[in-house]
């Protein structure tokens, strides 16, 4: 039986990989190269090779009732949409209240990931690990959770800038920006509108002379603040919602895409794609459009070439005297200590079933966590695959052939490249719900509607119409967890709490409900 499993990474997918063996009787040994947990929440001031980076100013996407782990609700005082000091905050409490930390092993990075000679028979590896002052060692282990991220390898694309090394001023990834110190007075080029080139962008306009941000393909964007003030990701993430756009995609992506015109023109403001809005994830940005309508940012198109300190793009318009270019240009993904084998690509994607198994493995005793992109928090995903994993290596669960599985993954992938707009750099993308529902039931733990309209009709309502909050998936089944319907009937006292800082009358519930609906159908 598995017993001994190494968790590769201690971000928030790793943290929650650790108290999925712990919830399943295993004993999982982390190992993590940095001292101290977080992984991309972790800010840093000087980026640190092989690990993800942030900026100083970032502010998580996803809002917290969406983000949170399925079984820790966040304190009701945290803001909706943290600062990334918030966030780590909410993973320390975390790995605190679940005694994670002793479990991890910090400065100590893993050199190779190798099947044991006897692997057929007992599904072991063999995991070679380094310590910072240089020891090495060897241990085996009977399960492998690969959860170390996809931000970590920066792209820089230069081969597809002619004259970059003619260029006068000074140029970096991303990746390595920590705020606009030092960018002040300056004419700035940003390539590239991720949600990092669109913060980066505004970030920069504060103080530079000019900023102008360089798309190839633009982007949807849209802010975190929703209608009536309240989180944009909690009024529009219902079951409901979700059903409605599976019944009539194109007309629930025209709606759409017509309410986001209304707000911002994105034709006008020159940032219309030429995807769907449901085809990519979107650029998640309150302050572009008014740094854009004060002339701070400038969009322009892709970048043809450079010519000494000047750019040109491709319509042929030049800007002179450019003194910063910053290339957010995305992330290649690697994971250099697994076996070759491991890495086979099926399209962009990895060849995994799921999103999480290898399916050429004689014993499913390998996984990865976190690997994935989606229109919602990575934590309720990464979660769910972790708790998907821990119960196939403990033998609760069984995975269909090999063959099966390769079939199934053909199938997804051809389904997700027809859906969104994959591409190396965005090479992966599931529908949120979906996705969790299909592993959620793996587990044994997808909340049954009918059944609940029937036994509980309030939660009921509040599941299938609110926001469709991790606490679901802990209302039944393995690792069912008492206070999940409370969580679930609390959780708008939750988002309503960090508005409090003036009380002017209670904040209506109903109200709110009814402005969600009223705009969905509008």
């Amino acid at each position: 039986a598995t017993n001994r499993v190494a968790v590769i990474g201690a971000g928030p997918s790793g943290l929650t990989s650790i108290k999925g063996c712990l919830d399943e009787g295993l004993e999982p040994t982390c190992f993590e190269s940095s001292d101290d947990i977080g992984g991309l929440w972790r800010f840093k001031e000087k980026p640190e090779l092989g690990r993800a980076n942030i900026y100083k100013s970032v502010i998580i996407n996803s809002s917290k009732e969406m983000m949170s782990f399925s079984d820790f609700p966040p304190p009701a005082d945290l803001p909706n949409n943290m600062h990334h000091s918030e966030v780590l905050l909410y993973l320390r409490l975390y790995a605190q209240t679940f005694n994670l930390l002793p479990h991890i092993r910090f400065q100590t990075t893993v050199i190779s990931v190798r099947q044991k000679t006897n692997f057929k028979v007992t599904g072991q590896w063999e995991v070679e690990t380094e310590s910072r002052e240089g020891q090495r060692e060897t241990r085996d282990f009977d399960a492998v959770m690969v959860c170390t991220g996809h931000f970590t390898q920066p792209h820089l694309p230069l081969r597809d800038f002619p004259g970059i090394e003619s260029f006068q001023g000074k140029y970096f990834h991303s990746w390595e920006y920590c705020s606009a110190e030092g960018l002040e007075g300056k004419r700035v080029v940003v390539i590239g509108i991720g949600n990092s080139g669109g913060d980066i962008a505004v970030d920069v306009s504060r103080v530079a002379e000019k900023v102008y941000l360089s798309t190839r393909s633009g982007a949807w964007v849209v802010g975190r603040v929703g209608p009536g003030g309240l989180p944009l990701d909690v009024v529009g993430s219902s079951r409901m919602d979700a059903l409605i756009r599976k019944l009539f995609p194109s007309w629930a992506n025209t709606m759409l895409e017509k309410k986001l015109n209304q707000a911002l023109d994105h034709k006008l403001y020159g940032l219309k794609p030429k995807h769907g809005f449901f085809a990519q994830i979107p650029v998640v940005n309150d302050d572009l459009p008014a740094r854009i309508i004060s002339g701070r940012v400038a969009v322009k198109p892709n970048v043809r070439e450079f010519c000494g300190s000047s750019v040109v793009f491709v319509d042929g318009s030049t800007i002179d005297k450019v003194d910063v270019v910053v290339f957010a240009t995305g992330y290649n993904y690697s994971f250099p200590f697994l076996p070759s084998a491991l890495q086979a690509k099926c399209g962009y994607r990895l060849q995994l079933y799921k999103h999480v198994f290898p399916p050429a493995l004689t014993s499913p005793t390998l996984a990865v966590v976190g690997f994935i992109h989606s229109f919602g928090a990575i934590n309720p995903l990464a979660e769910m695959q972790a708790r998907w994993a821990t119960r196939v290596f403990k033998g609760l669960t069984a995975l269909p052939t090999e063959e099966n599985m390769m079939k199934e993954i053909e199938k997804d992938t051809a389904a997700m490249y027809q859906k969104f707009a994959c591409s190396e750099r965005n090479p992966l993308q599931v529908d949120y719900i979906p996705y969790l529902d299909s592993l959620s039931e793996e587990v044994g733990v997808r909340p049954n509607i009918p059944w609940l309209f029937f036994k509980d009709p309030t939660l009921a309502l509040q599941v299938f119409l609110g926001p469709c909050t991790p606490y679901q998936y802990r209302l039944t089944g393995p690792g069912k967890w008492a206070g999940a319907r409370q969580a679930i009937l609390t959780q708008w006292d939750r988002v309503f709490q960090p508005f409090k800082t003036r009380v002017v009358t209670e904040p209506n519930l109903s109200r709110c409900l009814i402005l969600a609906a009223e705009n969905y159908f509008q």
